[in-house]
């Protein structure tokens, strides 16, 4: 115990680092706003998990519960949580923008998570209609991770200029880490098999497949506990920053004078759908696509997908860390075009087949041959695909290459695109905007599964990687184009503001006013009046 408290002693802020210490908050409103930050990280981590936990074990649990349903409806109930979140996100974005504080509609989320993630673990239970309790149970799920554009306006809210990029740079981690760890604890809960443990007499099967279901049940739980006020407290400083910057006397007028470049926000919204789109389509295809081109049991396939998972966390864990750094030496919108897109674009291109022969051919499976369904014989590229004898195989190499490629070119552009996104829309409550950029993301998710079902199935790898392929380079071309337009503004910085002892009471009247609807807010005199000038950033 001894030891333990020393070690929080020596990780306890003791003073505000000196390029903050300006007067604009106290050391206990850093420390408090900090933690709050940081549960938005873990926020961001749960509803990413809560999509991807299940994918590589979607598709053998629903053939499990129901031999009939196909690859089609597989899709169906994978794109019903993007759906949902797509829906209901810019309606979370306004609600907290009316509200002022994302509490109420977090802690109203995260109990429909917790109610979802249960049902889907239950699903063995259900006798009739198995499949659309399933997809009922990931809409629910996707309804409430909304919340998505809460954390990530919130974010936008609580952290300076010189925050942001390391801030989304960590938000993006969070998300990316949950949805790569996702498969990989589904690895993890295999060994359970397809048999499990039954519990409380019946009311609860724990086996591979509803495991990961329960994982999320768990952490949702104590999620919901970190949302309560005796832990988390908002704390919002960005509107304020620019207005003592500029020497305003209302946050609300300060961020309302500051008009954002609407075409460069769209141009950033359908980038970042792009880039997700890419990413989505190779995590939903990438089990059904091993077992076809590599002739993979389903155990198999999540077990070495597990692996790849794994691996492709570590690999995206180094890159966030070099993120910021390399926004140090390039201008973040180079960083994003060259370090992101660039790498996707290469790891796309390699997915299109060069192997020398076509893949195996699965026989039809037949229950009256009395063999089991992992059977060799019926392993590889199933018949009812007709593309499968007339077009190469994937190699190993190609797609274990391509894998690398896109765990490092996804995090570094999806990180740049929110955080140049958060910049060019200013100190301005971001809710709805957050909202749309969400809701861009999850039409990518919604879209990637249907693509699944439609356009590999059907006509196989070459449209599937062609498509894609040809999707990435047009969207890189179009930002290379465009690039002086992603430049958001900067606003030159004024000299260390003047200590108020207003701004410092415990009744911090401006933090009050942060927390209002954004249509009440009545600020204070924080700062004499000054003139700025906007100017573009080299740095941007």
């Amino acid at each position: 115990m001894e030891s333990w408290r020393k070690l929080r002693a020596r990780m306890e802020t003791t003073r505000l680092p000196e390029d903050l210490d300006d007067g604009l908050e106290r050391l206990e409103d850093y420390i408090h706003r900090w933690r709050s930050v940081r549960i938005i990280y873990f926020t961001m981590f749960l509803m990413a998990l809560g999509f991807s936990i299940i994918l590589t074990g979607i598709w053998p649990f629903l053939s499990e519960l129901d031999p009939s349903a196909g690859k089609e409806f597989m899709g169906l109930i994978v794109a019903a949580n993007p759906l949902g979140q797509m829906i209901f996100s810019p309606i979370f974005g306004w609600w907290g923008n009316k509200l002022g504080t994302i509490r109420l509609p977090l802690l109203i989320s995260l109990g429909l998570f917790t109610i979802a993630s249960g049902l889907y673990s239950s699903l063995e239970l259900c006798q009739d209609n198995v499949k659309y309790w399933m997809l009922a149970s990931r809409f629910l799920i996707g309804v409430s991770s909304a919340n998505i554009a809460l954390c990530r306006s919130y974010l936008s809210a609580a952290t300076r200029l010189s925050e942001r990029t390391h801030a989304v740079s960590m938000v993006s981690l969070a998300q990316v880490l949950g949805f790569i760890i996702g498969p990989g604890l589904q690895a993890l809960v295999t060994p359970l098999g397809r048999h499990g443990h039954v519990w409380l007499w019946g009311a609860m099967h724990v086996n591979m497949y509803t495991a990961s279901g329960w994982i999320n049940v768990i952490m949702s739980m104590g999620n919901f506990v970190m949302f309560l006020p005796f832990i988390f407290q908002e704390h919002k400083i960005a509107a304020r920053e620019i207005m003592v910057m500029q020497g305003g006397t209302s946050e609300r007028d300060t961020w309302k004078a500051i008009k954002p470049n609407y075409f460069s926000a769209w141009t950033l919204i359908v980038a970042f759908f792009v880039l997700v789109f890419n990413f989505v389509l190779l995590e939903t295809l990438g089990t059904s696509l091993t077992m076809d081109m590599f002739a993979w049991t389903n155990d198999e396939a999540l077990y070495y997908m597990g692996i790849f998972m794994a691996i492709a966390a570590i690999i995206s864990l180094v890159t966030f860390v070099l993120i910021e750094p390399m926004c140090k030496l390039f201008a973040e919108r180079f960083v994003l075009i060259w370090g992101g897109f660039s790498l996707m674009v290469i790891g796309r291109l390699l997915y299109i087949p060069w192997g020398p022969d076509p893949p195996k051919l699965a026989m039809a499976y037949n229950a009256s041959a009395n063999l089991s369904s992992s059977d060799p014989i019926y392993l590889g590229c199933p018949p009812t695909q007709d593309w499968c004898p007339n077009l190469p195989a994937l190699t190993l190499t190609q797609f274990i290459i391509g894998f690398a490629l896109t765990s490092v070119g996804y995090p570094i552009g999806v990180t740049l695109i929110q955080t140049i996104f958060s910049k060019v829309l200013g100190p301005r409550p971001q809710g709805v905007w957050m909202g749309l950029m969400t809701g861009a993301g999850c039409l990518s998710r919604v879209m990637g599964p249907v693509f699944v079902g439609s356009i590999y199935t059907r006509l196989g790898t070459y449209w599937t990687f062609g498509f894609t392929s040809v999707m990435m380079i047009i969207s890189m071309i179009w930002l290379l184009c465009s690039n002086q337009l992603l430049i958001p503004p900067t606003f030159d910085k004024l000299a260390k503001v003047v200590e108020l002892q207003e701004l410092h009471k415990p009744n911090d009247q401006s933090n009050a006013d942060a927390n209002l609807p954004i249509d009440e807010v009545e600020d204070e005199l924080l700062a004499t009046s000054k003139v700025v000038r906007i100017l573009p950033s080299s740095k941007a």
